[in-house]
């Protein structure tokens, strides 16, 4: 608790004897209003501003460190708590940093990746991704095994690929990375759906619509997915702006390029490079930006949502707060 009370403190710019002063009374029941209004001296005179961000914090701090004590007994039962590991979850301060380390530890179904590790080909992934002057296919010859459910070359070569896609989606520093460069680049564009203009017209502002994610006020966020769930409206999040003309041949995008840079994949015309170039691209379109559009929309809807409350907030208080008419 002193290392949360430590951290709002400097976060917020105030001593920390005012974030325990608060913390107590806010656990003893009392609420902001209240405090703000009647615990002055207590608090070291925190405003109404100051204390709803501190509640805010302390909340999602707290829920923060519950998780994180979940998730390393979670990692512990499954052995595979080294100095590493530990060290890692201790050191994530988001939540969001949080489930990205556990992701490869996360009890999940059996997934594709897990059944080509059964049938042994994880052997063979590692051998396509560091030695790419190696054919794929007659790599591959080595590990078809019709005991194993591994009948031909190309089922050898899919299982290798499905163990690479995991790797790739589980990699915490890639994908924290991944998804601020999303958040940054990234767009949110909405489109009325055939035949929904005239029962739509309240949401005409975003009939054929596109802004910057990060860009994006919160009542627009809140009207755009109000028109989703009403069926007026279909959202894309596009990763970055479109090209004004599409390219007429595969192009590797910046993500996949991160992708490919953080595991040492590069494509010089050697006989594995296009089979660890098509794998990357397959990775970051059908798993990874999925993943982060989840997450992005997540993002988008709790901060508006925030902001939403805070707003009504301020407003009601100022409502309050006038002279009678």
């Amino acid at each position: 608790m002193a290392n949360i009370i430590r951290q709002i403190a400097e976060e917020l710019g105030v001593r920390e004897q005012q974030v325990s002063a608060t913390v107590e009374l806010l656990d003893g029941g009392a609420t902001v209003p209240f405090v703000a209004r009647y615990r002055k001296e207590v608090t070291g005179e925190l405003d109404d501003t100051q204390l709803r961000n501190l509640e805010e914090r302390l909340n999602y701090l707290r829920e923060l460190e519950a998780r994180r004590l979940v998730i390393l007994e979670s990692v512990k039962e499954q052995g595979k708590l080294d100095d590493k590991v530990l060290a890692a979850i201790m050191g994530a301060d988001s939540k969001g940093r949080l489930e990205d380390i556990y992701l490869p530890f996360k009890p999940k179904r059996r997934t594709k990746s897990e059944i080509a590790k059964e049938a042994g080909l994880e052997p063979l992934s590692e051998l396509l991704l560091t030695e790419p002057l190696n054919d794929p296919k007659k790599v591959a010859e080595a590990f078809v095994d019709a005991d194993k459910a591994v009948a031909d070359v190309t089922a050898a070569l899919d299982g290798a690929r499905a163990i690479l896609v995991e790797r790739f989606a589980e990699d915490a520093d890639l994908i924290g990375a991944l998804r601020e460069q999303v958040w940054s680049s990234g767009l949110m564009a909405s489109k009325v759906r055939d035949g929904k203009k005239a029962e739509g017209e309240k949401f005409k502002d975003y009939f054929d619509f596109s802004e910057p994610l990060h860009k994006l006020p919160s009542h627009r966020i809140l009207a755009m997915f109000r028109g989703e769930k009403e069926e007026i409206l279909d959202l894309q999040m596009q990763p970055e702006r479109p090209p004004a003309e599409p390219p007429t041949v595969p192009v590797v995008s910046s993500f996949e390029m991160k992708i490919m840079q953080r595991f040492a994949i590069s494509d010089q015309g050697r006989p594995g490079d296009k089979w660890l170039t098509e794998t990357v691209r397959w990775a970051w379109r059908t798993k990874i930006q999925v993943h982060l559009n989840i997450d992005l929309r997540m993002r988008l809807w709790t901060a508006a949502e925030t902001e939403a409350v805070r707003v009504f907030a301020s407003n009601l208080r100022d409502l309050l707060l006038a002279a009678p008419a």
